[in-house]
Parts: C-alpha cells; structure tokens; sequence
C-alpha cells in the first residue's frame, strides 16, 4: 500500500473492538418522509506527535415513511486525501417510536457495517436508543449504541458506546453547543477508565432552505479527549444536501 494505517491502528488495536471506527456522528432522528439526502461527512483522529488518520464518507439517504430513515454510505480511511482506501459499507436504518406525543421523543438506530480493513474480515451491526427533547430554544440529545462484532476467530461482546450533545437554536441557519462521544469496553464489563475514551467539545449546525423542498445542512464539531485511553483530538464535518 502506498501509506501506512499505524496511526490508525495505534488508536483502534487498544481495545476488543479494535477496527470500530473510534468516533461517528451523533444520530439524530427526525420526520422526513420522502426527502432524499446527499450525504457528505469527514472526520479526522490526532494523537499528540503523531500523522492525523482521516476518515471521508459519502452516502445517500431516503425518508421512506414518516418513522423510517434509511441510508447506504460508505467509509475511506487514509492519512490524506490521495491515499484513501474503503473501510466499511453501512446500511443504517433509524426508526421513530414516538412522535410528539412525550416530552422525550424515542428512536431505535440501527446500522449493519461490512468491513474491508487491511488483513481483516468481519461484519459488525449497531443498534440503541435514541432519545431527543426540548425545553425552549435547548435541544438536548443522548444516545446509547451497542455494536457487535461478528468475525471468523472469537466471540466478541457487544461494546457499549454513547453520545450526547446540548444544543442552542438561536436561528435555523446557525445552532451552536456542546457534543460528546465515548466507547466503554463490553457491554457488560466496562473497560478500566484509563482505557475508556471519552471525547467533547464545541459544536455548530444549521440549515440553508433552497426553495420549497430543498435545503442545504451542515454541522461541525471538534471535541477534545482520548480513544481508548490514547490522547486524541477529533474534527468532524457533515454537510447534507436534502431535495
């Protein structure tokens, strides 16, 4: 290959589920029955005094009914832009359970991952709740996703991961507040905390309308923390279009 993945590796090999990527996009369910998205995100990993490992994806989602998200994307991983190879295909599919009728509103995120790492051959499936609420201009987020691993040389258990994220909506085209991420070992047997990642820091979105049914989103974050009980700094990047 033309560029090596140990930086990558360095951060991912630490723990069971060594090749899950160590940072993802906060899930966020909402109604958009018949929308079609173009989806664009970026994210990168930094450890202190070593190359950046940089993760692109690209996908297209479809609201199929008023509860039911579904979106086909697929990861690269790579040290730039130039020397990029595939890392997984993801079908996630995310379902309402409840629509206003709670001051919580519920959904279940699901995600089938094939993966294509170097040497390695697995599939991994994601599934939790999400829960999502308002109280004024605030929106406030919180997840907890399980991801198991299926591979051809041991049992792994599912991995306990969570995200969180308060938010200020001061106008449709600018949203402003916190994130957070982090992994925790097995489900049920939590790694040490000094191998735990626990990642946050500042975030901002917002929306673009474009006529009638179109509009243009975007949302960035960069969080401060560690991956696995490795320092790393991570920046993210989505950027939707939606007709």
């Amino acid at each position: 290959m033309k560029y090596k993945l140990s930086t990558a590796a360095a951060l991912l090999l630490t723990c069971a589920s060594a090749f899950a990527d160590p940072g993802y996009y906060l899930v966020s369910v909402y109604e958009n029955q018949g929308q079609v998205n173009l989806d664009y995100r970026y994210w990168t990993v930094q450890a202190p005094g070593a190359a950046e490992a940089i993760w692109p994806e690209v996908g297209v989602g479809y609201g199929v009914t008023k509860r039911w998200y579904t979106e086909l994307y697929a990861s690269y991983i790579g040290s730039t832009a130039n020397d990029i190879q595939l890392s997984s295909v993801n079908w996630q599919n995310d379902f309402l359970l409840t629509q206003g009728q709670y001051d919580i509103d519920v959904a279940l995120h699901t995600n089938l991952i094939k993966y294509y790492e170097p040497g390695t051959s697995f599939n991994a499936l994601e599934i939790g709740p999400v829960f999502q609420t308002e109280v004024g201009r605030v929106q406030l987020n919180a997840n907890l996703i399980f991801e198991k691993i299926f591979n051809d040389v041991s049992p792994a258990s599912p991995q306990l991961k969570y995200q969180w994220q308060v938010k200020y909506r001061w106008k449709p085209a600018f949203h402003f507040g916190l994130q957070g991420f982090g992994e925790l070992g097995d489900w049920d047997q939590w790694l040490p905390g000094s191998q735990q990642s626990h990642r946050a820091g500042p975030m901002i979105s917002g929306t673009f309308p474009l006529g009638a049914t179109q509009a243009f989103k975007y949302e960035a974050a960069y969080l401060f923390g560690s991956t696995y009980g490795s320092p790393g700094n991570m920046f993210s990047m989505r950027l939707q279009y939606v007709f």
